[in-house]
């Protein structure tokens, strides 16, 4: 993991703290040939299989819904879970987005073609259950409605940065927009689409952002950043757990998925 660099480097390496060993003790664990996993803010969880069926289960691991409409696009790019009332699944070859109530029946599909989007890798809710994407072909962060119509979008941005972005999550939280190059950074705009600053963390996996912190790892360790402080901690993936598919690291839990499962852990920082 390459640490917070460039703008703000000197700042984050005053607030940069090496903690010890994780305190885990297992929970339960899901037995099964899952694929990619979420959990919402009311700990509810999201498995996708490797049929590409997408199950609901609740914080005690009992199953409350089931989508299996997936024949006809095929394996999920993304799921973004952000609103338990309503579930995005985003098919990146078809250019198709398909959302989802909290019991996972499906609400609509969002043919992006329709609107000349053919490429966009990250695509998310926003806080007025709205949707934002970036389009790489026109390098623009947009806003689309349930019908795909363009409600706003920013400049090219390479009118704005001598860098090219090439952003694989937009995450809506704390009245910003987060859009996570995992080679430059995190860039953060208003709701207007102005540019407000960029946060120096690369290279992080499973990027994770609740109202006070960000949460990511790497190959051997686990990171928090603090939005209000600039604090940065980190912790060793303990042994027995290293080298999983995906992790889902937070203050008093954390969701390990690997080729037998999905277990879940108690978590002491």
């Amino acid at each position: 993991m390459k640490r917070p660099s460039f703008l703000l480097i000197i700042v984050l390496l005053l607030y940069v703290t090496v903690n010890g060993q994780l305190s885990v003790e297992k929970l339960r664990s899901l037995p099964g040939n899952y694929t990619f996993m979420a959990v919402d803010n009311l700990e509810n969880l999201y498995l996708l299989n490797a049929n590409n069926q997408l199950k609901k289960l609740n914080e005690k691991g009992d199953s409350v819904a089931v989508y299996n409409n997936v024949k006809k696009l095929g394996t999920a790019s993304l799921l973004d879970v952000s609103n338990p009332l309503r579930v995005l699944l985003y098919y990146k070859n078809f250019a198709t987005i398909v959302m989802l109530d909290r019991v996972l029946s499906p609400v609509n599909n969002i043919d992006l073609r329709r609107q000349q989007i053919f490429n966009a890798e990250a695509v998310g809710l926003s806080y007025d259950g709205k949707i934002w994407l970036y389009d790489n072909m026109e390098n623009a962060l947009k806003k689309i409605d349930d019908n795909g119509n363009i409600l706003s979008k920013t400049p090219d941005f390479r009118q704005l940065f001598s860098e090219t972005l090439t952003p694989l999550q937009v995450i809506d939280r704390n009245k910003l927009i987060y859009l996570y190059d995992s080679t430059q950074g995190i860039y953060t705009f208003d709701y207007y689409g102005a540019y407000k600053g960029r946060i120096a963390i690369t290279h992080w996996r499973n990027l994770r952002i609740t109202d006070k912190y960000i949460y990511g790892n790497d190959a051997g360790r686990f990171y928090r950043y603090t939005l209000n402080t600039l604090k940065f901690d980190e912790w060793p993936i303990p042994a027995a757990i290293q080298g999983k598919r995906q992790y889902v690291f937070e203050d008093g839990r954390l969701y390990v998925l690997d080729a037998d499962g999905l277990s879940v852990y108690s978590l002491r920082l």
